[in-house]
């Protein structure tokens, strides 16, 4: 079992797997809706980081919270969504981790959410960290210490 401390995999961070914050579309909370929903449909994405306007992330807004919020009785009452602000539907209980939290801390955090954002200690937003890049890294190395793996099932 003292092998499983000492794989490379562990002492991995967020940093070398992130996604930087320059190539991430996202949208600023003071936005009306309409433009949340317009950069959502564009990136082909089902949710984006939300910023103030320092950069500091401040919440995730996706598509399904924008529907719902202008979902009227008998149809989606669209000419709502320039009269409603990001920060008034936006969900703000998303966790995050730094640049420097090891493989297994990231490992834990997005097995709920398809990504997460990598912020500083003051907040402002470094970039987002995918479950599928972490899914990556761990096939990857499973694959390559396979026999690692059957080792310990013997024991």
């Amino acid at each position: 079992m003292s092998e499983l401390k000492q794989m490379p995999l562990l002492t991995i961070t967020a940093e070398s797997l992130m996604i930087p914050s320059e190539k991430v579309a996202h949208v600023q909370m003071n936005n009306p809706l309409e433009h949340a929903l317009l950069i959502l449909v564009k990136s082909g994405y089902s949710a984006v980081p939300v910023l103030d306007t320092t950069y500091k992330f401040k919440g995730v807004i996706g598509k399904n919270p924008i529907l719902n919020h202008v979902l009227g009785l008998e149809r989606f009452e669209m000419e709502r969504l320039s009269q409603i602000e990001v920060q008034e539907v936006m969900n703000t209980s998303i966790p995050c981790v730094n640049k420097q939290d090891e493989f297994l801390t990231c490992l834990k955090t997005v097995i709920n959410y398809p990504f997460v954002c990598v912020v500083d200690e003051e907040g402002y937003f470094d970039g987002i960290l995918t479950r599928r890049v972490i899914l990556k890294e761990f096939n990857k190395y499973v694959h390559l210490n396979k026999t690692l793996f059957e080792e310990l099932e013997e024991e």
